[in-house]
Parts: structure tokens; sequence; C-alpha cells
């Protein structure tokens, strides 16, 4: 889905009151996210996430409930068009400083402490996308490195699964990055609720341990993240199992973006290539 297609379903929803082709474009992956007014359309990439939105909306909304500060939807189903789904929300104020790893640290802990929802969350199924972003990516990737995917996904999957977890499972963020963080008037906001899940809290802490040693964060940055959070993941023996998903399905997640991309398939590139070397130096790049 490109630019013009993601305007073509926004147009087709009517839930603008201007112009569609004044809508500010914020985003572009699995999602479309265009900004008018005081509202933020998200439009899915393929019907396939239709459940998904449906179920974001629902934690949005249990988050409003607990008292968590995060996003907060304006329309409480989300609709199906042309084949995508989309879903309406609140504009947040603009941000007053980016986000920092502490302020992450924050929210995490918040959302470490609550229990479960009334309705069911589903297991953080970190490597469930991978088959569906190779199939995106077509011919465009090397079958080779494609097969190899699929085979360390089989084997990271297997190796989770056998985790002994140090903190007790509940609810997760799912992607727990500070890009996921808002900083506004009224302090940090999280945002992109689409991967809550209920697993190992570890899942959303060996994210900014890969940012340390992957994306070029600094290494006081991750040390004020532990230092708000109260734990360093990287003490725990299952650490490098949950990396290593999380790295095989980056790379899958990347590929999507290759067929119309030529960025996007150099990283895929450089990310399968440095796996397979077994070198963990190598400096990825955020796509």
């Amino acid at each position: 889905m490109d630019e013009a297609r993601a305007r073509d379903v926004l147009a087709a929803a009517k839930v603008l009151p201007g112009p569609v082709l004044e809508a500010s474009l914020l985003a572009l992956g699995e999602n479309a996210v265009f900004a008018a007014d005081d509202l933020v359309v998200k439009v899915g990439r393929d019907a396939e996430l239709l459940d998904r939105a449906r179920r974001e909306l629902d934690i949005a909304a249990w988050l409003a409930e607990s008292g968590v500060p995060a996003v907060r939807a304006a329309e409480p189903e989300p609709l199906l068009v042309d084949g995508h789904p989309v879903t309406v929300w609140h504009r947040l104020p603009d941000p007053v400083r980016p986000a920092e790893p502490r302020d992450l640290a924050g929210l995490l802990r918040i959302v470490h402490a609550l229990p479960s929802p009334s309705f069911a969350l589903p297991p953080r199924e970190l490597l469930g996308g991978v088959e569906r972003w190779l199939r995106l990516a077509g011919d465009v990737i090397d079958p080779v490195d494609a097969a190899y995917l699929r085979e360390r996904r089989d084997g990271f999957a297997a190796a989770a699964a056998a985790l002994t977890p140090q903190l007790p499972p509940g609810p997760i963020h799912g992607d727990a990055l500070p890009r996921n963080v808002h900083v506004g008037p009224d302090g940090p906001v999280l945002v992109d609720l689409e991967t809550f899940s209920a697993d190992l809290r570890e899942h959303d802490l060996v994210v900014m341990a890969l940012s340390r040693d992957r994306y070029g964060l600094p290494p006081e940055g991750y040390d004020s993240f532990t230092s708000a959070y109260g734990w360093d993941v990287r003490a725990w023996e299952g650490c490098s199992v949950l990396r290593g998903a999380r790295e095989t399905a980056s790379c899958a997640w990347v590929a999507q973006h290759a067929p119309t991309n030529p960025k996007a398939l150099a990283e895929f590139e450089r990310r399968v290539a440095s796996l397979r070397d077994g070198d963990e130096t190598v400096r990825w790049y955020p796509f």
C-alpha cells in the first residue's frame, strides 16, 4: 500500500471533516497514519489486520478505564473500507520534547503492574508476521534469505516457548520503544497499542537491549532505562533467545517494503548478512 492508495481509502472512509489532501501523512508502514485537525486516522495495509484493529480499540478503552496515559480512540469500532481497516483516534497535543528511554520505562512499570483485562489478550506473536512479510516481499528478496529467516523463526519460536521468565507474565506493550511514547504537556503517553499482549514482561525489555546493541542507542540512554525500570533484562539467561527472535522478525518486517523501496532492500540484505555471519556488532538502521 502506497500513500496514494491510502489516501483513496481515507477519502472513501469519510471520517475527516476537511479535504483528504490536506491530511498530513505521519507514517507509512503496516498502517498509513494521517493527521487532520484534532483527529488521527490509521489505514491498515489489508483486511488481515481488521481483527488487530478491533483489538487495539478494545485495548485503548481498557487503558482509559485503568487510568494509563495512552492514546484515546475517537470511534469505538473500526471500519473496513475497500479491504482496509480504518480506525480513528484523538490527536495528541504537540510534543514538548522527544521521548527518552526513561519515559518509556516509567510507562512500562505502569503497564506491567496491570491485571489482565476482562477480554483476552493474545500472546506476543513476535514471529507471527514473518510469513506474511516475506510473502509481501515476493521475489524481490533472495529466496535463500527467505528460507534462512523461516528456519530461524522456527528455531527461536521453539526456544522461546521453553523459557522460564524472571518476571511474572501479564500485559505488555509488545513494541516498547521511545518512538511509541509521546511526551505532551501532561507528560509521557503510550501510542501504537496494536501489539499489546499477555506474555513475558521480558519481551518489552529486550527491545531496548537490542536498541543498544544494534541501533546505536548510547549506553547511558540504556542505563537510564534500566535505572527507571529497576532491572536489566540482560541479567536474565533467556535474553539472547528473545533478542534473536526479535532480530528475525525485524529482518522480515523490513522485507515487506523491499518491492517499492531500494533502501529497504539494502537494509534487509545488511541485516540478514549480519545474522548469517553471527556479527552482533553490525549496525542496523531504523526503517
